[in-house]
């Protein structure tokens, strides 16, 4: 009977060594899972902010890029503008030769569909209200029939392209 005691003890010993063992063997895999998950959220954190630099990357080199192309697409159209200028007045001489004259309008028409084709805009004067950052006053004329900084004429046309001053109008303000 001593002998079955001794079994049964060594047995539960033998037992509770193998559920120690299980249990240590258990919380040892319990940490590695908690381990390789932490290392998954910060792998996955660091991927969701490499994500976001990229699309910041992105957003910033549209934006350069257009302000690249805006500042191109200005210098060549401003460059363009005596030209402009000067066929509009050949354009508003009297001549005999119609031809001719239709000629200069043409050419000068296709320049302006060209240039607004590419977002350039004349700026509006007559009639308007004068304003200093599109408009640049050369005089100041007593109009009763006009209202107050009331442009009354425009000496040269000004150009914009987006929102960006190519050149101002040159104008004539009343009152």
């Amino acid at each position: 009977m001593e002998e079955k005691i001794d079994n049964i003890v060594e047995n539960t010993n033998n037992e509770n060594e193998k559920n120690i063992k299980q249990n240590n063997e258990i919380n040892e895999l319990k940490d590695k899972i908690n381990l390789q998950k932490k290392e998954i959220e910060e792998k996955e954190d660091r991927i969701k902010r490499l994500m976001a630099e990229f699309e910041n990357f992105k957003k910033r080199s549209d934006k350069e890029r257009t302000n690249l192309y805006n500042s191109v697409m200005g210098d060549v159209v401003t460059s363009l503008l005596p030209v402009i200028d000067n066929l509009e007045k050949a354009a508003s001489v009297e001549t005999k030769d119609e031809q001719y004259k239709n000629g200069i309008q043409m050419v000068l028409n296709q320049f302006k569909d060209v240039i607004k084709a590419n977002g350039v805009k004349e700026i509006e004067t007559i009639g308007k209200k004068f304003d200093p950052s599109l408009h640049e006053a050369v005089s100041l004329v007593q109009d009763s029939a006009l209202g107050e900084k009331e442009i009354k004429e425009e000496f040269r046309k000004g150009y914009m392209l987006g929102d960006r001053v190519l050149r101002h109008s040159l104008v004539v303000v009343a009152n």
